[in-house]
């Protein structure tokens, strides 16, 4: 065998592709295994039947296959590595598609689901909601309020929201709702009173409260009615009887540190509660801490809001250690609060037992680079399906972005972001461009506005997100870009005009720009250089 022959021979042994039969057998079987086995995925998204994981792991290895095969007859002359990554790179996604998609046998049943509950809801639910907010009168009351009076009717959730309550309404709606509670299960008197005296609206509250007392609730909606204390109280007997409640509702409500006492005291159990909203009301410190022990004993809670409640540190901390207690959250909002940095601490301790975390709002608490930094690093460790992440206002400077750039780079399944009012300028944008650039499909929408950013940081974060597909909206307003910087990110996005946000409050001498700012911008050739500096950082992605 002379020796062009055997190099030939050497050359052909060493290639990487295309695989052997054996070998795509084995990547068939291993997504079969990953498409069975429950994980954090499947909990949120459902878990493939053996027979449909192994119908999609067939179609996937096909279509990878084919991918990188069509590379490989581009380059035939190369080992075939690079046709190998993109072999592994398109398995993973379509992987991930499916996993995402969850089984097709629940969609269906989801669809027929879904159906079956519409046409059930036009006969369950009763709602005079509609139309202009106004008051009601006796005499209207009677004719609205008819169908409940039906023998035999199927209503078991019923909405008196919009429409104000006096005393001649309530009475005559008193005896109608004592023969229907006991087939009542959602209750929606949200805005019931506006316009009324505080003697009048508690008095209604009370005919209310005593006409529902021993009903079985698992949705309840008091908001917009401006409670109180008095308020919470008038409706005593209503919550003093609900044991099973899922959902509870008090929004702007006027709930201050006794109210929040109160609705603490009469609620017997929170055992089911899986939502629970407080958000814009007067609650304080103290209000928070009995807020704490209501939330600590709710072990089922996906959805908390206690947003612009005027919580600062002692509160927040209360707060924080008592939502340790809720592994099962989905959604937190504690936007509009001044927690600070201890408490922000403290939160951070909670937040790693919410592996099922998918929503979070932490905007404006106060929390600095210290406080970020803790949230980013416990954040970074759990909640592996994180789909939104709101931190804005907080006083968080680049220090701080470099935390939280490793975070996000973990979360591949981010859809929004929101940095906005913070300190990052150039460097602290620079490490959240490099963080999204790469994977983040389904991010939609990022806002790093009012953050001191120049061009630099501006031109990489436009060039991390317009190649995204499905991407909805950048907001880089209100910072330092320049004029031909404006230009320039513009022209980034000639062809996707509607995804850049408006950059007309951009002033590009950056006059607000503090005095150590200014000397180290001065000592600064160009933006250039910083973008320069910063290239080659890279952001660890796990996988």
């Amino acid at each position: 065998m002379d020796s062009a022959t055997q190099t030939l021979q050497h050359r052909i042994s060493v290639k990487l592709w295309p695989p052997g039969q054996s070998t795509r057998l084995m990547l068939v079987e291993r997504m079969t295994k990953n498409f069975i086995t429950p994980s954090f995925i499947s909990r949120k998204y459902g878990l493939l039947s053996k027979e449909e994981a192994e119908e999609d792991a067939k179609k996937i290895e096909e279509v990878a296959f084919a991918a990188a095969n069509t590379h490989y007859e581009k380059q035939p002359d190369g080992d075939g590595s690079s046709a190998v990554q993109i072999y592994a790179k398109e398995s993973s996604r379509l992987m991930l598609e499916v996993l995402k998609r969850g089984p097709r046998i629940q969609e269906d049943e989801e669809v027929a689901a879904t159906a079956d509950k519409g046409a059930a809801t036009l006969a369950n639910v009763f709602d005079i909601s509609g139309g202009r907010r106004a008051f009601i009168s006796g005499e209207e009351a009677e004719e609205v309020l008819k169908p409940l009076k039906v023998p035999g009717n199927l209503y078991t959730r019923i909405c008196f929201s919009n429409r104000s309550f006096g005393l001649e309404a309530a009475h005559v709606t008193e005896p109608i709702l004592l023969s229907i509670k006991d087939q009542l299960t959602e209750v929606d008197l949200s805005d019931f009173v506006a316009g009324r005296s505080e003697s009048e609206a508690l008095e209604v509250m009370n005919i209310f409260s005593s006409a529902l007392e021993g009903c079985n609730l698992r949705y309840l909606n008091l908001s917009n009615n401006a409670l109180g204390e008095k308020g919470v109280r008038a409706f005593g007997k209503l919550l003093k009887t609900q044991n099973n409640l899922e959902e509870l509702y008090l929004i702007n409500d006027g709930i201050s540190e006794e109210a929040a006492r109160a609705v603490c005291e009469l609620i017997p159990s929170t055992e089911k509660l899986k939502v629970l909203h407080f958000h814009n009301n007067m609650t304080g410190d103290e209000g928070a801490v009995a807020i704490a022990e209501m939330v600590k004993r709710s072990t089922a809670l996906e959805d908390f809001r206690c947003s612009s409640t005027r919580v600062g540190l002692e509160g927040g901390v209360a707060l924080a250690k008592a939502l340790g207690s809720c592994n099962h959250l989905r959604k937190l909002d504690l936007r509009d609060n001044m927690f600070g940095v201890e408490a922000g601490i403290a939160l951070s301790r909670s937040l790693l037992a919410f592996a099922d975390l998918t929503e979070a709002y932490l905007s404006y608490l106060n929390l600095e680079d210290e406080g970020a930094e803790a949230l980013a690093n416990a954040l970074k460790e759990c909640a592996p399906s994180l789909e939104v992440l709101d931190m804005a206002g907080n006083d968080i400077t680049a220090k701080g972005a470099s935390y939280l750039a490793a975070c996000i780079a973990a979360k591949q399944f981010l859809t929004k972001l929101n940095l906005s009012e913070n300190e990052l300028k150039d460097e602290g944008a620079i490490l959240i461009a490099k963080a999204i650039e790469g994977g983040h499909g389904q991010l939609n929408e990022v806002d790093l506005s009012i953050n001191a950013i120049r061009l630099a940081g501006a031109r990489l974060l436009a060039q991390a997100v317009v190649d995204k597909p499905g991407f909805k909206s950048l907001n880089i307003n209100g910072n330092y870009i320049s004029d031909e910087g404006i230009d320039e990110v513009k022209d980034i996005f000639k062809g996707l005009p509607d995804v850049l946000g408006n950059l007309d409050e951009n002033d590009p001498d950056g006059e607000d720009l503090d005095e150590d700012a200014k000397e180290e911008d001065e000592d600064t050739d160009s933006e250039d250089e910083l973008e320069s500096k910063l290239k080659g950082l890279e952001i660890k992605h796990e996988e």
